[in-house]
């Protein structure tokens, strides 16, 4: 949802950033990497109870993240590695995150509620997987009401006010999976469409 709505107007903002940092000597790839350290550090803040320290690093980790593809595109380094790195280093930072959170709640929550951000997880890698295997196929798969973005802002709502971090979190689950859903229709639709008519292209 805010790939389609906002992406263009965010870009307007970051492609200056970009080509600074570019000018300076960062390599998109430092930047990938340092987000993944930002967000190890956050989760191991997140699990030891530290959530407003948490919730920082939540935000830090989302600058590099935000900027890696500016600059790459400032320097003309962009390329299908790169694109794959930063695919890679955004479940890694989802698994890092959501185990912070697992690892918090299994040390002050009675029961299995632990289980309630692994479930989460595994909805976003369903979602992260559905859009990968559809541009495999030459489909689209984009949008939905909780992607990347989506999650990161409400994340980092239940990080700040933890008092409502569960009920974040089961908000989360079902958007994720509502999404799982709309991104199944839309490659659905669209194979039937190919599949009804053979010889008309289709473009991811």
């Amino acid at each position: 949802m805010f790939d389609g709505n906002f992406r263009k107007g965010v870009d307007r903002i970051l492609d200056p950033v970009g080509v600074f940092l570019s000018r300076i000597g960062v390599t998109a790839n430092a930047l990938t990497a340092t987000g993944i350290v930002i967000a190890g550090v956050g989760s191991v803040f997140i699990g030891q109870g530290r959530l407003f320290l948490g919730f920082i690093f939540l935000i830090l980790t989302g600058l590099p993240d935000a900027l890696d593809g500016a600059v790459a595109k400032a320097s003309g380094t962009s390329s299908v590695r790169g694109a794959f790195l930063d695919s890679v280093s955004d479940r890694v930072t989802d698994i890092l995150l959501f185990c912070g959170i697992a690892w918090y709640l299994a040390s002050n929550e009675p029961g299995r509620i632990m289980m309630l951000p692994v479930a989460v997880m595994g909805a976003a890698m369903l979602i992260s997987y559905q859009r990968a295997k559809a541009e495999s196929l030459g489909f689209d798969a984009k949008g939905g009401i909780m992607e990347r973005a989506e999650r990161f802002i409400v994340l980092s709502l239940g990080l700040l006010i933890s008092d409502i971090l569960i009920p974040v979190l089961w908000v989360m689950l079902v958007l994720t999976l509502v999404t799982a859903i709309q991104r199944f229709v839309k490659v659905w639709n669209q194979a039937t469409a190919q599949l009804n008519n053979p010889t008309e292209p289709h473009s991811p």
